[in-house]
Formats: structure tokens, C-alpha cells, sequence
């Protein structure tokens, strides 16, 4: 027995395993999470190591070569960049796609702990990260403060970033650019000469004092107590009590030799938004989890943290990926219904019955929500690759039920039986319709063994549209049948309003199909004429626009976002960095009122904050996130607002190079950079400038 008449004859089975399909993909529909692009395999390790005091130079030498030596026989490893700055070595290994990261990142391990010992004093231990797309920030936050400023980085961290840090989904918080308070020492020279005293002694009194130590237990009774003597400071004029040593027979106070200062920490990294010194509080993701969801839960922690929160502390949103992510996604799904709409209307107008465009349109959110079951069971995201696959198989996948129901109702217009119509008409056309699915795997199934980035990215575009072709082909060859065998009948009802209707549509389309004939009739008695024609247009096509064309790795999309880097020269003091910063911001507000929120930073972050540590920083570098909305919301587009940036950035003499990029991270437009590499120093710059 056929697949057709086994379809007509079972009509409750053929339905319930449809229906099936249907209810199982609307559970994947609710289950799947919904990001901004795929999952992408991290191949990337990263080995920082702090070496603090150290020089970019002393860094190099001492620090980065050292290490590189030793990655350099990793197995797989495809290329290997290090980055040396004054404090921190940063050391990124590109491994060949594929890799598994696991492996390479024991690997990796093994190989630094033989050059442990080679390493120079005071450097720390080099810790990993494997980084992947997941690694990027989902969200920055501003806080500022007015009276609670000189405190803003302990309570931050105390009252915002530990209990985010809690959140499910979330990986790290990192406050950075925060004011942070510190006791200063100033000893006066001709005191410590004269009570012969110095610099070191004087710093290592302090550090033994100023700790709670242990002290043992003691027995009372049944109890067993513990001993501890609490000496930590809980004021700072403590510290001039503290005896630093004796001279003449007297006893010799830090008063004596020094005064005290609370204040904040000198040189470290400023954070500044809207003009307002503040902090930024950057949040990241755990590995899996979804965008969307972990950045609602932030939202909803943060809102009742705020009302723990000091007064005059303000946090404002810098960036959220999330945003950008669900006004992509809900595009596409408009684009995917209205074009389920037209598709309807279209099938309407053509076939003139109701019955038959139900059972086409029914065809439709069977095949997209099969597919669904795909993404759900391999783990995968909703994402603008698997939407875009989605919109663009919609169009395709009636193609194959209008052929078999067209057949069916010509089988029913000579007097066939509906049954008998339905097997009849679809075995005639189910070859053809086979062979055309099988032309379209052709060309969407190779994506799926697509190797490298490529591979990664459009995977599920290729198995998305697979997965939709074979499910909407089964369902033209068993569904449509069955339901045409329910549905139709060989004498259908037309009333006076469908003749209305539909009298002048089958009219023009019976124009357009004699017109179509005769055009066939005399392309095949001109075949040459034809083929030279089409040889030349495709030529033409070719010399005329091929070469015209622009490429790009991917789309500019209008993000509501700019990342801007700026860099002064080399040894910048901080005051003049802080200068020139703010003017840059009164330009640039002035320039684009457009700003939402524009946050910049400067300074050299603390070895302690991994996130900050791995950027680009320092004194004489400036980092801005621009916050521009949405595009909906202006009338100038982000790469608009980015040639206005520039252009402003051009009038600073001060300036000696600038990076404005649209977006923040994957997808940002960026300029081209030109990278001189060499182990010295001097000729690397010759050849730079």
C-alpha cells in the first residue's frame, strides 16, 4: 500500500501524528531560549599574569617571553598574541576549530606549571580563561554619588555586585573606575633621618599591626574557647599611636615621624558618566544560559537593591544586550507573520477556495514548529540565524501542497471520487515533488558541513531549512491527501459572491497562462536566440555589479550603540588625561543630543579586577560607551552619529589616535588597524611612525 492511500484510509492516525509534531514544537517554542546568535565554540584561551610595578618593557622581557617560550609547543594551537603593559602580561592562544578546548586548556596548564619556577619575583601566578562570545558583557551599569563618593567602591561591591553575583545565570560582576579610599602615610625625611628610621621600616611596622592574629584556645570548664587579639584599625588616627621604634632611651610614635591623610587612592582608574565621577559595574553571563532571561532576573535584583542603596547613589544603564536582541527577534517575527499573511491571501486569490487554502496554510506551522524540535533537542537558541531560516522557508513550504492539492482538484473536476482523487492526483505529482525537495537540499544541506566560523554561524540555517523542506514534503504526500479526501468534493459549491469575486481574478489568470504559453511556444523554437540572451545578461550582471559589490564579515546593524577608544601620548599624566576627557564629553554631548547615557574611563586598572585588566587601559587611554537608544528614536542612524564622533575627535591636537566602532562587540564596524610586530622595541617604532 502507498504513503497516499495509507494517509486517506487512516485519516485519524495521518492527523494525530501531525498534530503531534504541532503540540511538541509549541513546547519547544516555550522552553527555547532566546538569544542574539548562536552558540559559538570557544577556541580562544587566554593566560594573564600580573607583575606589579613592573614596566611594559620589564614586562616583555621578562614576563611575556618567558611564557610564550613555553605555549609555544601547545598542541593544535593555531596562533598565539601576547600583549604586554606596564603591570599585566595578557597572552591570547587561537586554537584550530575543532579543538577540544578541555583538552588544550590542561594543556595549557601543564605547560605553565614547568616555567613557574622561571618566572621573575613578584610576578603571580598566571591564571586561564577560556573565552568564548559567553565571556562578553551582557550589561554595564553607572553609579554615581555625591557624599557617599569617597565609599562608593566598598559599597558597591558590598551592596550591588555580591548579590548580583548570586543572581542564577550570572557569572562575574566587576566594579571598576570606583573611587576607592585609601589611608595615606606622608613621613617626613629630616624626622626619619634624625631618629635614623626608614621608608620600609616605617611600612613594615604598619602592616604587623594593623592584622587580627590568632592566639590558640583555652580550656574553662566543659568549654573549649578561641583566642584571637583583634589589632586592625577601626580609625585611621590610630595609626599615629603605633611605635616605630625607639631612640635615646624614649619611645619613637608614627606622630612623631609622619602625618596621617584619608583620602582616595592616587592614579587608579576613573569612571565618569554623564560627567559625574562614578563607577562602572560590568556584568557577565555564565556559559548556556539565556541572554534575555538572566538580564530580567539583574533587573529585578537591581531594583530592589536600590532601595538599600544610599540616597545620592544613582545607577544608571550603559548598556543591555538584551534590548537589541529582542527588537531583532520581534522584527523577525513580524516579517514571519506577515508573510504567513500574504502567503494565505496569495494562495486564496489563486486557488479560489477556502477549503483549499485552510489546507495549505495548515502546512505551514506544522513544518516551522517541527523544526523548532530541532533547535530544542541539540540545545540551541532562538536566535537571528534560526528566525531568519525560519522567514526565509516560509515561502517555500507551500510550494509542495498547492501542487498536490491542484492536482487533486483537477482529479475531482472529471468526476473522480474524492478518495480516489486524492491517491491519483498525488501519486502522479509525488515524484516531481520528491525531486524538487531533493534540487533544495542540495543547496541548503552543505551548509550544514560547513568547518570553521562559517560553519558555526549558518549550521542551523542549513538544517532549519533541511528539517523544514522534508517535514513540509511529507506533510504535501500524507496531510494534504487525507484532508482533500475529507475536505473536497467533486461538485464544489460557487454562489453568486464567489463568481463575483473570483469571475475577473480566474479571467486574468487565464490571460496570464495563455500569454505564458505562447511565450514557451516561441522561446522553444528560438532556443538559440534564448540561450545567447541569457548567456549575456548573466555576463553582464556580472562585469557590471560583481565588481561593485562590497563585502563585509558582518552587517552593520544600528545598534544603538558606539564604542569609542582614544589615545593620548605614551606617559600622559592622569590630570591632563582627565582634562582632556571632559572636554571630549562637552563636545561630543553638545554635537549629539541624541546621548542617552556616555560613560568614559581612563586610568590603570588594579591586577585584582580580571575584566578591567584584560582591556586596553591607562593613563593615557580613554574608553567611552555611548548609549543612543533606539534607533526608533532619532532621526540619525548610529554610523551618522559615528562620522560626527570622529570628526569632533579631529579637533583635538592632543589627541594621537582614535577608534570609534558601532556596537559593542560582535557585529561593531570597525576601522582598519594596522599592526607592526617585532621583539624590539626601537624598530617597531621606527617602522610605525
Amino acid at each position: 500500500m502507498s504513503i497516499y492511500r495509507a494517509s486517506v484510509n487512516n485519516p485519524v492516525t495521518t492527523a494525530l501524528v501531525f498534530l503531534a509534531f504541532a503540540i511538541l514544537g509549541v513546547f519547544a517554542l516555550t522552553r527555547l531560549p532566546v538569544d542574539n546568535f548562536p552558540d559559538i565554540e570557544s577556541n580562544v584561551i587566554m593566560v594573564m599574569s600580573a607583575y606589579p610595578g613592573a614596566s611594559a618593557e620589564d614586562v616583555e622581557n621578562n614576563l611575556t617571553k618567558v611564557l610564550e617560550n613555553s605555549l609555544n609547543g601547545v598542541s593544535d594551537l593555531k596562533d598565539i598574541t601576547s600583549n604586554s603593559r606596564e603591570n599585566i602580561s595578557i597572552l591570547t592562544l587561537e586554537f584550530e576549530y575543532g579543538t577540544d578546548i578541555d583538552e588544550a586548556t590542561n594543556d595549557v596548564r601543564d605547560k605553565l606549571d614547568m616555567v613557574s619556577q622561571s618566572l621573575p619575583d613578584g610576578a603571580s601566578s598566571p591564571f586561564i580563561f577560556k573565552f568564548s562570545v559567553d565571556d562578553m558583557p551582557i550589561m554595564i551599569l553607572a553609579a554615581t554619588a555625591d557624599q557617599s563618593v569617597s565609599a562608593l567602591d566598598k559599597i558597591l561591591e558590598d551592596k550591588v555586585a555580591t548579590p548580583l553575583a548570586r543572581v542564577s545565570g550570572v557569572g562575574t560582576v566587576s566594579v571598576a573606575g570606583a573611587p576607592k579610599r585609601e589611608i595615606q602615610v606622608y613621613c617626613d625625611p629630616s624626622r626619619l633621618e634624625a631618629y635614623n628610621l626608614s621608608i620600609p621600616v616605617i611600612a613594615q611596622v604598619i602592616a604587623a599591626e594593623n592584622r587580627n592574629v590568632p592566639s590558640g584556645s583555652i580550656d574553662i570548664g566543659s568549654d573549649t574557647y578561641s583566642l584571637r587579639i583583634k589589632k586592625e584599625f577601626q580609625d585611621p588616627m590610630e595609626l599615629l599611636d603605633v611605635v616605630v621604634g625607639s631612640y635615646g632611651g624614649g619611645t619613637v610614635y608614627l606622630r612623631d615621624v609622619a602625618r596621617i591623610q584619608d583620602t582616595l587612592e592616587e592614579k587608579s582608574q576613573e569612571s565618569y558618566t554623564n560627567g559625574v565621577r562614578g563607577a562602572q559595574i560590568v556584568i557577565q553571563k555564565q556559559s548556556g544560559y539565556n541572554t534575555v532571561q538572566v538580564i530580567r532576573k539583574v533587573k529585578k535584583e537591581l531594583s530592589r537593591l536600590e532601595r538599600n542603596l544610599p540616597s545620592d547613589i544613582r545607577i544608571t544603564q550603559v548598556m543591555d544586550t538584551s534590548d537589541n536582541i529582542l527588537r531583532t527577534i520581534n522584527s523577525l517575527k513580524e516579517t514571519i507573520m506577515i508573510t504567513f499573511l500574504v502567503v494565505m491571501l496569495v494562495v486564496f486569490l489563486f486557488l479560489g477556495r477556502w477549503r483549499g487554502t485552510l489546507i495549505v496554510i495548515l502546512s505551514i506551522p506544522i513544518a516551522l514548529l517541527a523544526s523548532l524540535l530541532y533547535l530544542f533537542a541539540t540545545g540551541n537558541t532562538l536566535n537571528i540565524i534560526s528566525m531568519s531560516a525560519l522567514s526565509i522557508a516560509i515561502g517555500m513550504v507551500v510550494d509542495d501542497a498547492i501542487v498536490v492539492l491542484e492536482n487533486v482538484s483537477t482529479h475531482l473536476e472529471r468526476g473522480e471520487k474524492p478518495k480516489e482523487a486524492a491517491v491519483h492526483g498525488t501519486a502522479e505529482v509525488g515524484i516531481s515533488v520528491i525531486a524538487s525537495t531533493l534540487t533544495m537540499l542540495c543547496v541548503f544541506l552543505p551548509l550544514t558541513m560547513i568547518s570553521g566560523m562559517a560553519g558555526i554561524m549558518f549550521k542551523q540555517l542549513g538544517w532549519i531549512v533541511s528539517i523544514i523542506m522534508i517535514v513540509s514534503t511529507t506533510a504535501a504526500l500524507t496531510l494534504v491527501p487525507m484532508l482533500c479526501s475529507q475536505l473536497f468534493s467533486n461538485k464544489p459549491k460557487t454562489g453568486k459572491l464567489h463568481l463575483a469575486i473570483f469571475g475577473p481574478v480566474n479571467r486574468v489568470l487565464d490571460g496570464i497562462s495563455h500569454g505564458y504559453s505562447r511565450m514557451i511556444a516561441w522561446c522553444m523554437s528560438h532556443k538559440k536566440l534564448v540561450l545567447g540572451g541569457a548567456l549575456v545578461v548573466f555576463v553582464g550582471v556580472l562585469m557590471l555589479y560583481l565588481p561593485k559589490m562590497k563585502t563585509e564579515y558582518f552587517p552593520s546593524a544600528d545598534q544603538g550603540r558606539l564604542s569609542v577608544t582614544i589615545e593620548l601620548p605614551i606617559g600622559t599624566a592622569q590630570d591632563v588625561t582627565r582634562d582632556v576627557a571632559a572636554r571630549v564629553y562637552e563636545k561630543i554631548k553638545a554635537d549629539v543630543p541624541e546621548i542617552k547615557v556616555l560613560s568614559y574611563r581612563f586610568g590603570q586598572a588594579d591586577t585584582d579586577n580580571a575584566f578591567a585588566s584584560m582591556q586596553n587601559n591607562g593613563t593615557y587611554l580613554i574608553t567611552m560607551n555611548i548609549n543612543l537608544g533606539s534607533m526608533e528614536d532619532r532621526n540619525r542612524s548610529a554610523a551618522e552619529i559615528a562620522d560626527i564622533v570622529r570628526a569632533d575627535l579631529r579637533l583635538f591636537p592632543e589627541i594621537n589616535k582614535f577608534n570609534v566602532n558601532e556596537g559593542f562587540g560582535m557585529g561593531a564596524s570597525s576601522s582598519v588597524q594596522l599592526e607592526i610586530y617585532g621583539y624590539d622595541f626601537e624598530t617597531t617604532e621606527k617602522a610605525a611612525h
